[in-house]
C-alpha cells in the first residue's frame, strides 16, 4: 500500500476516533435531539444559514465515513428546518457524502481488486457500463441494502463519478422526502396524544409503504424500459409456448397443462431430447451390458467359473435401442397430447418477446403468440478445433449409438463424467481404451481421493490413462489413425481406430432468433438468466442445458418448474431457483455420487468443516456381494451434525446418496439419520454407519467417564487403583 493510501486511512481513523471519543454516537440519537429540541430550535432561528451549512457539513462527514446517525439526522433535518430547507440540506449533503465514500473506496481498493480478480472486475465493469445507472437507481429506491454498502460497492466499479452522483441524488429524493416529512411530524410531539395524530400516522405509513411503492415503481420502469419499442399483442394464442422437447421442455409443458393453461410444445426432432435418445437412457443401457460382461469375466469372485465374453456388439446396440423404445412412450407426443399439450413438430424463432415464427416439418409456416415463452433447446457435444480431428469423423455422445461394430482401439478425449462413463463401458466390453485428459486426474470436479478410487479401478480394467496430455493434432499415417499429444514438453504418438470426443457441451441457440429480441449468448453458449429463470424479458424464460450452470436431466427438470410457474403466475408471485441441494452421479464403476460441498470447494470458500469417513469395505452387504470397496465422506461444521456435503464412492452410490440429499433438503442432521431404523443387510445402512462414525468422534468423553464410575459404583466395585493397592499390602 502506497503512502497516500496510508495517510488517507490514518485521517479516516483519526476522524472516527474523535467522533467516538467525543460521544458523537450518543449525541446523534432521537432521545438526545428531543431533549434539546427547544434550545436547538431557538439557536437555529437566530443562525439559520450557519445552522443549515453546519448541519449539512456534519451530514457529509457522517455519510462519507459511514458513521451511525444518518437516519436520525435525516429526521432532524425535517424537525428543525422543515420540508423545504430540510430536504435541500439532506439531499445535497447525502449525495456529497456518498460521492466521497464512493471515491475513497475506489482509491483504496479498486486497484488491488483489479490485480487479484481481473476477469471478475472486467465482467463487473461490462455490466455496469450496460445497466449500471439503472441498477444503482434500483438500489437507492428500494432501501434493502444499507446505503453505505452501496457507496463502497459502486466505488469498486468503473462507474463515472458524475453518473453516480446524479443518479444517487435523483433516486434518493423520494426516500429523503419521506424521512424528512416524518421528521417534521416528530418535531410536533408534545404528548402521547400527538402520536396518534393523523399527520404523524400518515408519515409513518409512508415510511412503511415506501419500499413496497418503490419496488413497484422500479418494476414498472424496468418493464417499460425493457419492452420499449415492442408492441404487445391484444390477445394470445397460448398461455405458454415451449421450445424444445427434452427434459426441461417436457416438464414445463406438463406443469402448464396440469394447471389447465393452454400450452404448445415445439420440437424439431424426437421428443425426450438428449436424455432419452442419446444421453442418460442409452448410456446406462450400455453401462449395464458392460457390467454384465465384467461379471461374467470375473465370475470367480462369486464362486463360479469365469468365462470369456464373446458378445455381439451389434446385439448390444440393438438392446440399447430396445431400451430407448421402451422408455419412449413416457415422453411421446401421444402422451402429452392426452395431457392437454399441443405438440408441434418443427422449429421456432423469435419475432418478438411474445411471438414465435414456427416452421413445421411439413413446410408450413405460422406465427404463434403467448403470454410467456420458455426456451428449452438443450445442448450438444462440443468438438474442439484441433487440427485433423474433423477428418477422423469423431464419435460423440450424439452419434455413438449408430455404431454396429465395436472399435478395437478407442481413444477417448476428456476425463469428465461422460468421457469416463463411456471409456469404462467400452473397456469392459473388450475395447482397448486410451483416455486422454489435460489435467492431473479424471473427474476434476471431485476431490482427489474420490478420483483416485475410480482411476485405480480404471487401471485394473485395462484403461490406458494419459493424464496431463493435451491433444494437439490428428493424422492418418500409413493408413493408421494417430493422435499427437503434448506431455511434459514431449510429443506423444497414440494410434487408434476411432476417437470419442467428450470435452464438454455447447448450448443449442442457433436459429432461435435471440438477436432479434436483444438476447446475447454467453461465451459458453448459454443464455444469461435471472434467478427466476427469465432472460432479459420478464415473460421469456430459459431452462436446462441452454441456461446452465448444471448439465443434468434432474437440474433441467428442477429449473423447468420455476420457468413454468413464473411464466404462468409471475405477475402475482415469482420464485427464485434454489440450487442449494443439487445432487449428481457419475455412473462409472465404482459410481461417484455427490451433493453439497466437496472438501476443495469448502477450502476455496473459506468454510470451516470436519470430515467423517466410513469405508464400504466394512459394510456387510458390500462384503456379501464382493463389492467391498469405496467410501462415504461427509462434511459437517466443526462440532455440529449439519450436513454441508456428502460424497459416496462405490456400488449403488447414487441410491445411497438419496438419503443425504433428503436430509440436506429438509435440514436433518447426522443424528437423525443415525436414529432412523435401516433394514439389514442393505447398502443404505452405510449412511447410518457414516452417521455413527460422526457420533463416535463427538461422544461426550467427560460424561462417559462419569457414567463409567457410576456403573462401577452400582456394581459395588472399588476403583481399580485402590483395589490394587489393598491387594499389594
Amino acid at each position: 500500500m502506497n503512502s497516500k493510501k496510508l495517510i488517507l486511512l490514518l485521517v479516516i481513523g483519526i476522524v472516527v476516533a474523535l467522533f467516538i471519543g467525543f460521544g458523537g454516537h450518543e449525541i446523534l440519537t432521537l432521545e438526545n435531539l428531543q431533549k434539546h429540541q427547544s434550545s436547538i430550535e431557538q439557536w437555529i432561528s437566530q443562525n439559520l444559514l450557519v445552522a443549515v451549512l453546519g448541519f449539512a457539513g456534519i451530514y457529509v462527514v457522517v455519510t462519507a465515513l459511514s458513521l451511525p446517525g444518518a437516519a436520525i439526522m435525516t429526521l432532524a433535518g425535517g424537525a428543525f428546518f422543515g420540508n423545504v430547507y430540510g430536504l435541500i440540506a439532506v439531499s445535497v449533503a447525502s449525495t456529497i457524502g456518498a460521492s466521497i465514500a464512493f471515491l475513497v473506496a475506489r482509491f483504496l481498493m479498486r486497484d488491488t481488486l483489479r490485480e487479484r480478480y481481473a476477469e471478475t472486475v472486467a465482467r463487473m465493469d461490462r455490466g455496469i457500463k450496460k445497466d449500471g445507472a439503472f441498477y444503482l437507481a434500483t438500489l437507492r429506491l428500494v432501501p434493502v441494502f444499507p446505503f453505505f454498502l452501496i457507496n463502497l460497492a459502486m466505488g469498486l466499479t468503473a462507474m463515472k463519478l458524475k453518473t453516480y452522483a446524479l443518479v444517487s441524488w435523483v433516486a434518493m429524493l423520494p426516500g429523503t422526502f419521506v424521512y424528512v416529512n416524518a421528521g417534521t411530524q416528530l418535531a410536533q410531539i408534545e404528548s402521547t396524544g400527538d402520536i396518534v395524530s393523523a399527520d404523524l400516522l400518515l408519515s409513518f405509513a409512508l415510511l412503511g409503504l415506501f419500499p413496497l411503492i418503490a419496488k413497484f415503481i422500479v418494476g414498472f420502469i424496468r418493464k417499460r424500459r425493457v419492452y420499449a419499442g415492442w408492441q404487445k399483442p391484444d390477445s394470445f394464442d397460448y398461455n405458454l409456448l415451449v421450445i424444445g422437447g427434452g427434459s426441461a421442455g417436457l416438464v414445463s409443458a406438463y406443469i402448464a397443462a396440469a394447471v389447465k393453461a393452454k400450452v404448445a410444445l415445439i420440437e424439431k426432432d424426437k421428443m425426450g431430447g438428449d436424455c432419452l435418445n442419446t444421453g442418460c437412457v442409452p448410456s446406462k443401457a450400455l453401462i449395464r451390458s458392460a457390467k454384465a460382461a465384467d461379471t461374467m469375466r470375473h465370475a470367480n469372485r462369486y464362486g463360479l467359473e469365469s468365462v470369456p465374453v464373446k458378445g455381439s456388439f451389434k446385439n448390444i446396440m440393438n438392446r440399447v435401442q430396445d431400451v430407448i423404445a421402451k422408455v419412449e412412450p413416457h415422453d411421446s407426443p401421444e402422451r402429452y397430447r392426452k395431457l392437454g399439450v399441443d405438440c408441434i413438430s418443427g422449429t421456432a424463432s423469435f419475432v418478438s418477446p411474445w411471438e414465435l415464427e414456427v416452421v413445421h416439418n411439413d413446410g408450413r409456416t405460422e406465427r404463434l403468440t403467448a403470454r410467456s415463452i420458455v426456451v428449452a433447446t438443450g445442448g450438444r457435444p462440443a468438438v474442439p478445433p484441433i487440427p485433423g480431428l474433423a477428418e477422423m469423423e469423431p464419435l460423440t455422445s450424439d452419434n455413438l449409438w449408430s455404431l454396429d461394430t465395436q472399435p478395437e482401439r478407442l481413444l477417448v478425449l476428456g476425463g469428465g463424467p461422460i468421457g469416463s462413463e463411456l471409456a469404462h463401458a467400452f473397456a469392459r466390453l473388450g475395447s482397448k481404451v486410451t483416455q486422454v485428459e489435460m489435467g492431473d486426474r479424471i473427474l476434476a470436479k471431485e476431490d482427489s481421493d474420490v478420483a483416485e478410487v475410480v482411476m485405480k479401478q480404471f487401471e485394473q480394467d485395462g484403461i490406458d490413462l494419459r493424464l496431463n496430455h493435451a491433444a494437439k493434432d490428428f493424422a492418418v499415417e500409413d493408413g493408421e489413425k494417430v493422435a499427437y499429444c503434448e506431455h511434459d514438453g514431449e510429443r506423444i504418438r497414440i494410434p487408434f481406430d476411432q476417437v470419442l470426443v467428450a470435452v464438454g457441451r455447447a448450448a443449442n441457440t442457433t436459429g432461435l432468433g435471440l438477436e432479434k429480441i436483444g438476447v446475447e449468448t454467453l461465451p459458453n453458449g448459454t443464455v444469461p438468466v435471472e434467478e427466476d429463470m427469465s432472460m432479459r424479458f420478464p415473460n421469456v424464460f430459459a431452462c436446462g442445458d441452454v441456461a446452465g450452470p448444471y448439465q443434468f436431466t434432474h437440474a433441467a427438470a428442477h429449473q423447468a418448474w420455476y420457468a413454468a410457474v413464473n411464466g404462468l403466475f409471475g405477475q402475482f408471485k415469482r420464485f427464485r431457483v434454489d440450487y442449494r441441494v443439487m445432487p449428481w452421479v457419475t455412473f462409472t464403476s465404482p459410481e461417484v455420487a455427490r451433493v453439497g460441498l466437496s472438501e476443495a470447494e469448502a477450502k476455496e470458500k473459506g468454510i470451516a468443516y470436519e470430515v467423517t469417513r466410513y469405508g464400504l469395505d466394512d459394510l456387510d452387504r458390500a462384503i456379501a456381494e464382493s463389492e467391498d470397496y469405496g467410501f462415504i465422506k461427509v462434511l459437517t461444521p466443526p462440532g455440529k451434525d449439519k450436513i454441508l456435503g456428502a460424497v459416496v464412492v462405490g456400488m449403488h452410490a447414487g441410491e445411497i446418496l438419496a438419503e443425504f440429499t433428503l436430509a440436506m433438503k429438509h435440514g436433518l442432521g447426522l443424528n437423525k439419520i443415525l436414529g432412523t431404523i435401516h433394514p439389514y443387510p442393505t447398502w443404505n445402512e452405510s449412511a447410518k454407519y457414516a452417521a455413527g462414525e460422526w457420533k463416535r468422534e463427538h461422544a461426550p468423553q467427560g460424561i462417559l467417564r462419569l457414567l463409567e464410575k457410576l456403573h462401577g459404583w452400582r456394581r459395588g466395585k472399588q476403583p481399580r487403583n485402590k483395589a490394587v493397592k489393598e491387594a499389594t499390602t
